[in-house]
């Protein structure tokens, strides 16, 4: 089915057009069964199996663009949101990009609380969000807005300290700096219009349902496992899964197959236990998509 026809509603999707968000925003829309092609480094491309055209805009940028309905939603660093400071709704979370920004000072600094900075310079990419961090620790410090390469100016003189976005720490560390205070903990989001209209709502809706689909399969896993029935409820005790786990006879008499689904973060102390419960031939198994 193709969505090319000039009287179809469609979506407009603001993305990063380079750098650390574009390849995630991609990967994430086809994870969400859209095919969109940009070709040549177009700046506007039609998806061909969803209501969706997306523009390739500077991050800094995409927040102005939906405040001014020029793109219904666009996905974005949530440290960009909160610098912009723009009328736009925070819809979604989406699970990549994500990263801190935090105060840095010299290796050889001793930072012990947030009143170190009192009377310090800092430079920084991040003004907005820098000030109100300051304002509400009521601590005065001198602002330097630098546009790049922030992790240099305490080396060059320029500031005391720095506040960046940091990842790994490994650009800190390479610049004789430590990561003292973290300020803002982002990952990239989906923001919305404040107005959309109800035909486009509904398509946003239709979106997230699939992105909310995507997260949710990335978060879990599915577990296959031959239980004795002698201990199949102390097994089933650990599986919850999405409602209960799925349990079938198996040939060998005395054994049922157990199939549940295991949230990420508890997923290795829940296989510890079904192993000293008698589980065996224990299978996981990626999910790609989950719809509850």
């Amino acid at each position: 089915m193709s969505y090319q026809e000039n009287n179809t509603v469609k979506l407009k999707l603001a993305i990063q057009k380079s750098g650390r968000l574009y390849d995630d925003s991609i990967k994430l829309l086809k994870e969400c069964g859209i095919d969109v092609n940009n070709g040549m480094n177009k700046l506007k491309a039609d998806a061909t199996n969803f209501p969706l055209e997306v523009f390739f805009l500077r991050d800094d940028d995409i927040p102005q663009y939906v405040q001014d309905g020029v793109a219904d939603i666009g996905f974005v660093g949530e440290n960009v949101v909160y610098e912009k400071n723009k009328k736009v709704v925070l819809s979604e979370k989406l699970g990549f990009g994500k990263c801190r920004l935090s105060i840095a000072t010299q290796r050889n600094e001793a930072y012990t609380n947030v009143t170190y900075l009192q009377g310090k310079k800092i430079a920084t990419s991040y003004p907005v969000i820098l000030a109100d961090f300051l304002r509400k620790n009521n601590i005065q410090a001198e602002v330097h807005e630098i546009s790049g390469s922030v992790e240099i100016a305490p080396g060059i003189g320029l500031a005391d300290a720095i506040c960046d976005l940091v990842s790994s720490g490994s650009t800190l560390f390479m610049n004789g700096l430590k990561e003292a205070e973290v300020i803002l903990q982002s990952q990239a989001v989906l923001i919305k219009n404040n107005a959309l209209t109800a035909e486009k709502q509904q398509l946003l809706d239709r979106l997230i349902f699939r992105i909310e689909s995507v997260k949710r399969a990335k978060n879990n896993k599915y577990v296959l496992l031959n239980a004795p029935n002698d201990n199949l409820q102390q097994i089933i005790s650990l599986l919850p899964g999405m409602k209960s786990p799925t349990v079938l006879p198996l040939a060998e008499k005395g054994w049922s197959s157990v199939h549940s689904v295991l949230n990420e973060n508890d997923f290795w102390d829940i296989i510890e236990q079904l192993k000293s419960a008698g589980a065996q031939g224990i299978l996981v198994v990626p999910i790609e998509k989950m719809i509850i």
